[in-house]
């Protein structure tokens, strides 16, 4: 299993995405004002997301 690191771009839950904040143990804080149209959900503007419920789209450490 990977884990994200900070910066990096993930997707859960069925398409929902957001920019990793804070790696925990077991987790991730995720920062949803990423998504092109979150000011169109009704959602808080951050989640805490398992480590084992997301997939990593983009690693910020990439060259």
């Amino acid at each position: 299993m990977m884990i994200a690191e900070i910066g990096d771009i993930i997707e859960f839950k069925e398409g929902l995405q957001g920019i990793v904040e804070k790696v925990n143990e077991n987790s991730v804080i995720v920062d949803l004002t990423y998504m092109e149209d979150f000011d169109e959900s009704v959602m808080q503007e951050k989640t805490v997301i398992n480590h084992k419920r997301y997939i990593i789209l983009n690693n910020s450490k990439q060259d």
